[in-house]
């Protein structure tokens, strides 16, 4: 075992385990740090409840084993990103004043070693950061409270007329920046989950999907992230909280027990989310070397 959990779990100020991202409370263990280290140990492979597995057969990020620093008061926890030019991750963990420097010094200098086009820091910050920035994990419990269902123009793709599914992929292009035109991809070769969409004037002007749900490392099931978006010229007409709504009442009517979602701070996902009554669990701020 490299981790002890008495050193690691005091600077664990958000629920964030590197190559997997943000999980439930509840599931932050020792054991999940440890099995990130045993997935890096196995050329590309991926843990069984690892949500990129959703999308691709081989696993492009691992931890860099020799090169974590674990300490009494802090640990570094470096990864490398294959996809594309590469890019080196160093997971800072701890209170120290000089942890971000110290970091700083590791992402680049692994940066320079593996050839990285990119090196960053990535910090977790708890709930309570004041001016926080970056990303803001929010969970979403479904056992807390009931989810009713939409009453706006929101239905599943695969339940419309033809006519209306065949303008998703003109959406989806318009929204490629937000990762609708993979989607459309994945959806034609029947390689995900149903996806809810809003529909106006027989056209698709916003969509929340795929609607899917896993196990999360202690088996309970999750409700997996989604696409989440509503074409510019259809916003300020509250399509996006029906999109919302609608996919909470899915998750909790088909047994998901929570959410893990990540907002861009002070964004319209992040208004959204705090508004329906999310609770932050901590943030996320990932700042280039």
């Amino acid at each position: 075992m490299l981790f002890r959990w008495d050193w690691l779990r005091p600077v664990l100020t958000a629920p964030v385990v590197p190559t997997l991202g943000p999980v439930h409370p509840h599931a932050l263990t020792v054991d999940l740090f440890e099995a990130t280290l045993v997935a890096a140990a196995t050329e590309r492979h991926f843990l069984p409840y690892d949500k990129d597995r959703r999308w691709s057969t081989e696993k492009q990020e691992a931890v860099l084993l020799n090169e974590v620093v674990h300490q009494p008061d802090h640990t570094l926890i470096p990864t490398l990103l294959t996809r594309g030019r590469g890019a080196v991750k160093v997971f800072a963990y701890g209170h120290r004043d000089d942890i971000l420097n110290q970091a700083a010094e590791l992402a680049a200098k692994l940066g320079t070693g593996h050839g990285a086009a990119s090196a960053r820091i990535v910090r977790p910050l708890g709930p309570e950061t004041p001016h926080p920035r970056g990303v803001r994990i929010q969970l979403q419990d479904f056992t807390a409270r009931h989810c009713p269902s939409s009453v706006g123009p929101v239905r599943r793709l695969d339940d419309c007329p033809a006519q209306i599914r065949s303008t998703f992929t003109t959406f989806a292009q318009t929204m490629a920046v937000d990762g609708f035109a993979f989607l459309d991809r994945q959806l034609k070769a029947k390689r995900c989950g149903p996806v809810l969409v809003a529909v106006l004037e027989d056209c698709v002007v916003g969509a929340i999907g795929p609607m899917e749900i896993c196990p999360d490392p202690t088996g309970v099931a999750q409700l997996m992230p989604q696409y989440f978006a509503v074409h510019p010229e259809a916003r300020g007409h509250g399509l996006g909280r029906h999109l919302w709504r609608a996919a909470m009442h899915w998750g909790q009517t088909h047994g998901a027990a929570y959410q893990i979602l990540q907002t861009e701070v002070s964004g319209a996902s992040d208004h959204l989310c705090c508004t329906e009554g999310l609770t932050t669990l901590g943030f996320v701020h990932t700042k280039a070397v």
